[in-house]
Parts: C-alpha cells; structure tokens; sequence
C-alpha cells in the first residue's frame, strides 16, 4: 500500500513543481503571450488553464494573458503599454484616447470607452477584458503626444465625431494661433491628410492676407 501511494504522490509533486517553476518566472503587471510562457512549460495550455483557475493569471484575448497586479483599491488593469506591446510584439506605436481631443477646446466634448492605437502592423478593433482598442495602420506618427498634433488629428478625424462639423472648425480655425507655429507646420507637413492640409493652407492664406 505504502508503495502504491509513493507511486502516486511522485508524478503530482512532479505537476506542482513544475507548476510552480512556470508561477515564478511571471511578475505581476507583466502581460504574457502564450509563446513566452511556452519557453518556461512543458505543458503550456495545462499550466495556462490552472494558473487561470487559480486566478494567478488573467485571460486578456486568445493567447494573451496578464498577471494581476494589486493596489489598496484593487486589481490594476494592465498598462496600456504594456499591453499593446506584447500584442503587436512590436513598440512601434502611438497609443492614446481620443478623449484627448477635448484639451483641445475645440468644441469636441465627447468621452469614449476605447483607445485608438496608431501602429504600423495591426487595424481593427480589439477587445482585451472589457476594454477596447482601435488599432489603426498609419505610415507616420509622433513618438509621444503634442498639442500641435492632436490638433492636425482632430481635422483629419473631424467625420468621426458627433459635434457639429463646421463649429469645430471655425473653434480650430480661432485657436491657431495659440499654438506653437513651428511645431504645428511640421505637424501639417508629417500627419495631415491632403484634405486637412488643404484646410491648414487656406487658414493661414486667410490670416496673412487678413
């Protein structure tokens, strides 16, 4: 009897081991594609589903995962960053609300419940939990946000919202010259449409002969 218990106990203390070994290379905030936990198990989708159940991890989308990180007010949501870059396994990107537009003061007033990620790889709306992104392939974007190109943004958006089109551009229209005008040429010259940047010329034509 003793023999048949022995026998038993080995290939569980093996599968807790194993477990475990898996558990300990993963940090909290950290956000895993299958493929990385891969390198660590040899029994990846097994481990995958008991560290789930255990609520160790955090099944973000297929194949995507998060290690949940606490706070004194609760499990944090992974970092957009974070997270955008273990999707794209890229950090090519420029992430952001289009919230942002409202800084603005440009007569835009609308909250959103998604995030619009400018890439190079990826277009289409992804869900990960119960967030949205809007991933947008763009041949060119800042490396951080700007004032001056939020601005160009919002015109070459301007369909998208629901404000009233032509107040938001009579609102863009008042406010140029508070930006920086150097900044907000280059801005015209590397992200405008051909439509926005028609609209920026004409602007600037009307102001100089004004």
């Amino acid at each position: 009897m003793e023999l048949v218990n022995t026998t038993l106990e080995r290939p569980l203390r093996s599968k807790q081991s194993a477990l475990r070994q898996v558990a300990r290379t993963l940090h909290a905030g950290k956000v895993y594609r299958r493929e990385d936990l891969a390198q660590v198990s040899n029994a990846v989708d097994r481990h995958l589903s008991e560290l789930v159940a255990d609520g160790f991890l955090k099944r973000l989308a297929q194949g995507l995962y998060y290690v949940p990180k606490k706070s004194v007010f609760g499990v944090l949501p992974p970092d957009d960053h974070e997270l955008v870059t273990a999707f794209l396994r890229d950090k090519d990107f420029l992430v952001f609300s289009p919230s942002s537009y409202n800084a603005l003061g440009v007569g835009t007033t609308q909250l959103y419940n998604k995030t619009i990620v400018y890439n190079h790889k990826r277009h289409g709306v992804f869900s990960f939990g119960n967030r949205q992104f809007d991933f947008r392939v763009k041949p060119r974007f800042p490396k951080k946000l700007t004032s001056e190109f939020l601005l160009v943004d919002v015109i070459n958006n301007l369909d998208e919202f629901a404000e009233d089109k032509n107040q938001v551009l009579q609102m863009v229209e008042r406010k140029l010259p508070l930006f920086d005008q150097a900044k907000l040429k280059r801005a015209v010259s590397a992200f405008a449409s051909v439509a926005t940047k028609k609209r920026f010329i004409a602007w600037r034509f009307s102001s100089d002969h004004a």
